[in-house]
Formats: structure tokens, sequence, C-alpha cells
């Protein structure tokens, strides 16, 4: 079969890469950057000490550069990709570590500014929390939109309450649900991000997340992430008193194709596995060899002879605050 949202016959599902060349004619960098911000769940605005498994570096722990000037941080990142892909010359700047709009709006234009207008870029992408999105925020980032190719990265990780309280989110799932809402209503493109292999949940609570997102949030994309376990994170107590056990790498590739199996079509699949430092990650080691996972899946959803939406979930947008199963 071939799969519409690809051109390639081993790809069943909508891949941020064939996205992206659909929407600008050949291949972008995405370029990820630190812009100096905090989180909410760290300085005490929120809570103290950060979701727990979050590094002291949050996740930019791939950044080449996070201490420099927002500029020197770009070139110094697309000249290290220039050593593989020579001549790509168009940029989505990733505004990736930390919350990226927790800060005035005054602090996040000028900072947003400072890359937005550099040779090449044609898109920005914001990571952030549901909970760091008030009113003049989302009508500067509404602004952006206007301007270039927008997408707004909200951290969920889980619908669960229980395993969010667990994990020390410091922020519930109806507060996700309300900032999708007021996005879109600007028409920015959100991509949720959910973590699977948080403690606790299961191979069937990981497929409700899928579910209940697509449910209850008109949401453009999705990064599916295994959870890293890293050295120097709250959550490595989890590991060491049983509360966490580490996916294993068929069960993983399993549950992303279910998870596939969910997502209708036209959903850009963003990421179905993440990076981490050889030299800080506790586990699971074979997440190391992502293009060995990314084969696996592929290959997992050709042997099931299956693709991305073939059991696709109905969007409904139920609010969250009416649904007894949170």
């Amino acid at each position: 079969m071939t799969f519409q949202y690809s051109d390639d016959p081993t790809k069943r599902y909508h891949s941020w890469n064939y996205a992206l060349r659909q929407e600008f004619g050949g291949k972008i960098f995405k370029v990820p950057v630190d812009g100096g911000f905090d989180c909410p769940n760290r300085d005490g605005t929120v809570a103290h000490g950060g979701c727990t498994f979050c590094s002291v570096s949050g996740s930019g722990d791939m950044i080449v550069a996070p201490s420099d000037p927002l500029p020197q941080q770009f070139h110094k990142e697309i000249d290290l990709m220039h050593q593989k892909w020579p001549h790509v010359e168009q940029y989505i700047v990733y505004f990736q570590n930390f919350t990226n709009t927790h800060a005035p709006v005054e602090v996040i234009r000028e900072r947003f500014e400072q890359v937005v207008n550099l040779p090449g870029v044609v898109g920005l992408s914001v990571g952030t929390r549901p909970d760091c999105l008030p009113p003049e925020v989302v009508e500067y980032l509404a602004e952006l939109n206007q301007r270039l190719y927008l997408w707004v990265e909200l951290g969920l990780q889980t619908t669960y309450e229980h395993t969010s309280d667990l994990i020390n989110r410091a922020h519930d799932y109806p507060t996700y649900v309300d900032a999708v809402a007021r996005l879109r209503k600007h028409d920015i493109k959100v991509c949720t991000h959910l973590i699977n292999g948080l403690p606790g949940e299961s191979l069937e609570m990981m497929r409700e997340n899928v579910r209940r997102t697509i449910l209850d949030s008109d949401i453009q994309g999705i990064k599916l992430h295994l959870m890293h376990l890293m050295r120097n994170t709250k959550m490595l107590r989890d590991y060491a008193e049983g509360r966490l056990q580490l996916m294993s790498k068929a069960d993983y590739v399993s549950v992303i194709c279910d998870q596939l199996e969910l997502i209708p079509q036209e959903i850009i699949i963003h990421r179905l596995t993440g990076d981490a430092p050889w030299d800080s990650l506790v586990g699971p080691m074979w997440s190391l060899k992502k293009w060995e996972v990314l084969n696996a899946i592929d290959q997992e959803m050709l042997k099931r002879d299956s693709y991305q939406g073939k059991f696709t979930v109905r969007k409904e947008f139920v609010h969250a605050t009416n649904r007894s199963a949170l």
C-alpha cells in the first residue's frame, strides 16, 4: 500500500521530514537554541524542583553552545549541521530549553526577534508549558504566526492527574486543553509532547494518553518520547524504589505502532523517540541506537500491514473537565 502522507513506501506515518519538504520544497534544519528562560516549576512560580524526569539543563542537553548569544548559538548549530548537509539554506529556530514563554512579553519579544530575521530563517518553534500562555503572549505568538511558519510545542507528557502529580508537573489537564483552544483561535499550529514509560503507566494508559489528546484538543502535531532515565534527576528515586520500570525496546516499538494507528493521518508526527546524552543516560540503553528504533517501528508497521490513522479516534473536542475518566 501507499500511505498518502509519505513518498517512502517503508514509512506508514506522516513524518515531520515529509511535512517540511511538502511545505518548503526541500530539506529544512530545525535549529535548537537556549533562550535563557527558566521554568515556573523550578523557580517557585508554581512549584520547586522541576519535573522529576528533567535534568539540570532542562531539555537542552544536546544544544552546542547554550550560553552564547542567540545569533551565535544559531550559527554554531547550523555550521555543525552543514557538515552533513552542506546545501540546506532554510531553517526553523527551535526555542527548546525550559519554558520559552515564561517571562514578560517584552522579554520574549526581545529574544525571539534576535533570530527571526537571521538569513534563511523561515520559521520558529516554541517549546513551552500550557500554564505559561497569558493573553498578551498569545497575541504576540499570533503576530508571529502572520509573519513566519510557527509551531507552539506544549509539554503535556501525560493526561493522568495521578501521574502528573507524581512527576511534579504542576499543572492539570484542563489547563492544557484550554491552552490549545486559545492558540487555535489564532490558527497557531500546536504540537503536543507525550512521554511513554512514565512511572506507573501501563501500555494501555499510554495508548489512552493519545486517545484523550486527540479527542480533547485540536492539535496539528504530536511528539512521542521514550522516558529516558537520566543521572541527577529526582526520578532516580522512583527507579530505586520500584515505581519506575524501564521500557523494553519490544514494548516501546509495539506501543508506538498502536498509538500511530489511533492518530489521524493529517496530524504530523514530529518525533517517535528522543535523544539523550550517552554519558548521563541511566537507561534504557537501547535507546541510544535511535535509527535502529525507528527502523524497528517501520518494520512493525509493515509487518502489521498497518498505517497511521488505521483506527483513528473521532475528534469530538469534549472538554476535559467534563470527562469523568480523568
